[in-house]
């Protein structure tokens, strides 16, 4: 199944930005939490849907380590958390 058309935005500030505010972190928080923190993995799986940012770019924006862990882990954690009805209601 081929993915969903997603907006081109120019570097996705704001989805990081509100990302950060809805968890209360600052962006230097963001470089010093574990790779597998759930807030980041949040942060980049919406970046992921919503964007046309490479893996690669989310990686070094969200602080993920290289791009090949970040896509395993992303691909993992995008697979546990699924879609729930209300926001597919919503969209």
């Amino acid at each position: 199944m081929p993915r969903k058309l997603r907006v081109e935005f120019p570097g996705a500030i704001y989805h990081v930005s509100e990302e950060l505010a809805r968890l209360g972190w600052s962006h230097e928080e963001v470089a010093v939490r574990r790779k597998s923190d759930p807030g980041k993995l949040a942060m980049a799986a919406r970046l992921r849907r919503e964007t046309t940012l490479t893996i690669k770019a989310i990686a070094a924006r969200v602080h993920l380590g290289t791009s090949k862990s970040a896509n395993s882990r992303l691909h993992g954690w995008m697979h546990s958390h699924t879609v729930t009805d209300a926001e597919t209601v919503a969209k």
